[in-house]
């Protein structure tokens, strides 16, 4: 098969996708920051590039929930979105990227015993502190656990139902996807790009 970056079970993503979205990118406001054609970078962004593609392609064909939620609904603010790492993340980017993650996590619980645990080694975490010019001071005491019981677990949740999309992502790419050579993933070490610099 020719002109083939990847495919994903039956589905091919062709080199003229890749392309395609190399091109759209290349185009943006952020065209300065991107590399040079033709460089181990440029080939690194290419294969990046391959990775969102083929994630996409996995979201597209799975089932969400209905009606969609928003980036909000999820608890998704930029450290969320760091942490489920930027091709999970850029599945996101749809409503029924969106609507997916939360049919995958929907199951994701988190234990009244996590719950106190984490308050227990972090408590003074959602404490407010009262601000002086030119200081910062903190709480005297940390606060009841009953008062921060809602903001903890709806921070721990949200940190299992990214840890949970990521494994499901994982699982599937690994169970679907085939990359053509050149198109490996950017962290494959067998990959000649993929050496460590200074």
């Amino acid at each position: 098969m020719t002109g083939w970056a990847a495919t994903v079970g039956a589905d091919v993503i062709t080199v003229a996708e890749v392309d395609a979205r190399e091109d759209r990118l290349r185009a943006g406001d952020r065209a300065h920051a991107l590399p040079r054609p033709g460089t181990a970078e440029a080939r690194q962004l290419r294969r990046w590039l391959t990775q969102v593609l083929v994630a996409e392609r996995i979201v597209a064909a799975s089932p969400g929930t209905d009606p969609a939620p928003s980036a909000q609904d999820l608890l998704l603010d930029e450290v969320g979105y760091r942490e489920l790492g930027s091709v999970a993340a850029a599945t996101l980017a749809t409503p029924h990227g969106r609507a997916v993650y939360a049919g995958v996590t929907s199951e994701v619980q988190v234990g009244d015993d996590a719950v106190a645990d984490y308050h227990h080694r972090n408590p003074y975490r959602f404490a407010r502190g009262d601000a002086r010019p030119g200081t910062w001071r903190g709480p005297s005491s940390p606060p009841q656990f009953d008062d921060v019981l809602p903001l903890i677990r709806a921070h721990l949740l949200a940190a299992a139902r990214r840890r949970e999309y990521r494994r499901w992502l994982d699982a599937r790419c690994a169970a679907l996807v085939t990359l053509a050579g050149g198109y490996e993933h950017p962290g494959d070490p067998r990959q000649p790009d993929n050496t460590h610099r200074h």
